[in-house]
């Protein structure tokens, strides 16, 4: 029997920049997981993936992440995507200047 469909977000790379990005509910991109849209639907999850995939001048590795939600905002389900969420680990700038 099939897993059940966990919400998720669609998740990638920024092409030019490298940082983690999310999809958001107006199809365009977020660096900041909590303005990610919380995909609750398999078949349009899926969907969303194949139109970010074509995306090829914008984003690299684009694929679909489990989260929890917490007061309707995505927060990350698995320490991969924390780790991702914070940004660069090798020194701080950017989003881990606030950590």
């Amino acid at each position: 029997m099939p897993k059940p469909f966990t919400p998720k977000v669609l998740t990638a790379n920024a092409l030019l920049e490298g940082d983690v990005i999310y999809r958001t509910a107006a199809a365009g991109w977020t660096r900041d997981l909590s303005q990610a849209e919380i995909l609750t639907d398999e078949a349009d999850a899926e969907l969303q993936l194949i139109e970010a995939s074509a995306e090829v001048a914008t984003v690299v590795g684009a694929y679909l992440a489990d989260v929890k939600v917490a007061d309707g905002k995505a927060q990350p389900a698995h320490f991969r995507e924390a780790f991702r969420a914070k940004g660069p680990s090798n020194y701080a700038h950017g989003k881990q200047e606030q950590f």
